[in-house]
């Protein structure tokens, strides 16, 4: 397999340190509220990533960290009245409720800070007795300038950064491009006793610490979304390497960023949307559908019209899955005939297409077309009259590269019922403001999966066709 290295700018041949296992760490979310779209693509693509590692035969160990100590949460905590320990807790939860629906495996850990004290503040012991970092009434930074790679992931020199930095004249800091490590308490924050008194960690030590404790000094992958890059990815590099002396990650990948409406996403232009506000309008699998129809690291544009697209493509799949299952189940036919055998050991070449892809640096969008092949072939070939043997071995094959990008997974009846009456409910809506090319929209919708709708005087009954 071959994945891009943000540090090396170039496709590689992916080898972990260990034959046959894989260590990966993934940024997680800050706990202060829901997550954002622009978060749920780094969730879904190394979701995706350890899916496939594990389907190729290797045994990942991943870790995706909550950073549950931040001025967010803080500031958080003090709106809504409730402790930053409370604060945490409540979005956690919700974090799994909308990764749940986006199809995301947990993390075999999913770590936080407030747990990870004992290593925060043992590394910055070791990078103070490494002439690294120092200690100003409280505040401890760490000394870029003393670390000679600072800058090799983000490819900037330590002159560039200088002389772009805001240089504050009360700053404590020897430089400007010094970043803290451990923050003196302030007044009603949470604390914790440390060598250099009460206080809280920066930002960026806790990934270190973390991956440290759950995956030892050098890791395989590092992942998370492009504008990690700078600063947060660059100073884990400082922290981890500088405090121990070797290398932190082999391979660094970065998703793309999300536009808006082809515009960068902002609450001040009023086009920031969080996942829950999304999952009022569409399924939650079609969010991911659209973020595996493009390249992990192209910058992908989200708009209605471009869900809409994904939740047609989505619903092919799933047709087409229901279909095979309808015929299996009706079809009288057990064994296949000598055509239908050479149809069969002819199926193996949409999984060579669609492992090739994911194998080229996790390319997603080539691997759903190799799965659209395959549905286009089923569809073409298998009816009434095929075999149970026929039909069972492309179905087998559809669930099994579904199942590795983890979409049209669910079972035909699965909310099923529920799904229609929300639909229904929507129409009627529609209907009532008028909007009735939206209502007629959502009855063909319904009509092409089978659907049919009667208006009654009791109201909308369905059945299926």
């Amino acid at each position: 397999m071959k994945l891009y290295n943000t540090l090396t700018q170039k496709k590689e041949e992916f080898v972990p340190i260990e034959p046959g296992k894989v260590r990966m760490y993934s940024c997680g979310p800050t706990v202060y509220n829901y997550f954002h779209i622009g978060n749920a693509r780094p969730f879904i693509v190394f979701d995706v990533l350890r899916r496939f590692l594990e389907y190729v035969g290797y045994e990942v160990k991943f870790v995706q960290n909550f950073t549950d100590v931040d001025d967010k949460i803080i500031n958080r905590s003090l709106e809504e009245g409730i402790t930053a320990a409370e604060v945490a807790d409540k979005y956690i939860a919700e974090y799994f409720t909308d990764a749940d629906a986006l199809g995301i495996r947990r993390a075999d850990v999913h770590p936080r800070v407030s747990d990870h004290m004992p290593e925060i503040i043992q590394m910055i012991t070791d990078l103070i007795d490494r002439g690294l970092a120092y200690n100003v009434d409280g505040n401890v930074y760490y000394q870029v300038e003393h670390f000679h790679d600072y800058g090799k992931l983000s490819k900037q020199s330590i002159e560039d950064l200088k002389s772009g930095a805001r240089i504050d004249i009360n700053d404590e800091k020897r430089s400007p491009l010094d970043f803290a490590l451990w923050k003196k308490k302030k007044e009603g924050e949470p604390y914790w006793e440390s060598p250099w008194g009460e206080g809280r960690p920066g930002w960026h030590i806790e990934c270190s610490a973390m991956s440290r404790k759950h995956l030892g000094n050098t890791i395989d992958i590092h992942g998370g979304g492009r504008d990690l890059i700078f600063p947060h990815h660059e100073n884990e590099i400082a922290q981890s390497e500088g405090s121990c002396g070797c290398t932190f990650s082999n391979y660094w990948v970065h998703n793309g960023y999300i536009n808006i409406n082809n515009e960068k996403m902002s609450k001040s232009k009023g086009n920031f949307f969080t996942v829950r506000d999304i999952a009022k309008h569409y399924d939650l699998e079609v969010v991911r559908m659209f973020m595996l129809m493009a390249h992990y690291r192209s910058p992908v544009n989200f708009s209605d019209e471009l869900l809409t697209q994904a939740q047609n493509a989505l619903e092919r799949l799933y047709n087409a899955k229901f279909q095979m299952a309808f015929l299996l189940e009706k079809n009288p036919l057990e064994t296949a005939t000598d055509e239908e055998r050479t149809w069969i050991k002819a199926l193996p070449k949409y999984k060579d297409a669609f492992v090739a892809a994911m194998e080229d640096d996790l390319n997603t969008a080539d691997g759903i077309a190799a799965i659209f092949e395959l549905v286009r072939d089923a569809n073409s070939t298998l009816n009434e009259n095929s075999s149970k043997e026929a039909v069972a071995a492309a179905l087998e094959l559809f669930k099994e590269l579904t199942g590795v990008i983890g979409i049209a997974v669910k079972e035909k009846e699965d909310n099923l019922e529920a799904e229609i009456e929300e639909l229904i409910a929507k129409r009627q809506a529609a209907r009532k403001a008028k909007d009735f090319a939206l209502a007629d929209q959502i009855r063909d919708d319904l009509l092409a999966r089978g659907i049919i709708l009667e208006d009654t005087r009791e109201g909308v009954k369905w059945k299926k066709a």
